[in-house]
């Protein structure tokens, strides 16, 4: 499990957009469409991701295989089942005190 994303859900894109890039003056490291953004946080291997969706805040762990990380670890509270996202999928869990958190994985097309 490795922290790769902090989920910042956002109402306004653009407006959120333009914070991280023009008043932080962070890097835009991707987008998905007209909904998702990522910027690099400097000097770190983790990136922020501002969404328009209704998940909460959370960090995202990446995993080799989200189907079996559940499975071998039937404890976890699941809060939003396994989803498709670009190239792999995501579940959203909560921590005993409430935290949001989510764990995905990616294998892209070779």
């Amino acid at each position: 499990m490795k922290l790769r994303f902090l989920h910042n859900p956002v109402t306004d894109l653009a407006e959120a957009d333009a914070f991280y890039r023009d008043v932080l003056g962070w890097e835009e490291a991707w987008r998905e469409g007209d909904d998702t953004v990522a910027f690099q946080i400097p000097d770190s291997d983790i990136q922020v991701m501002l969404s328009v969706d209704p998940d909460p805040a959370g960090p995202m762990y990446e995993v080799d295989d989200l189907e079996r990380y559940l499975a071998e670890t039937p404890e976890l509270t699941v809060t939003t089942p396994p989803r498709p996202i670009p190239d792999g999928a995501v579940a959203g869990l909560v921590d005993p005190a409430g935290n949001a958190w989510f764990v995905f994985d990616q294998h892209p097309e070779e």
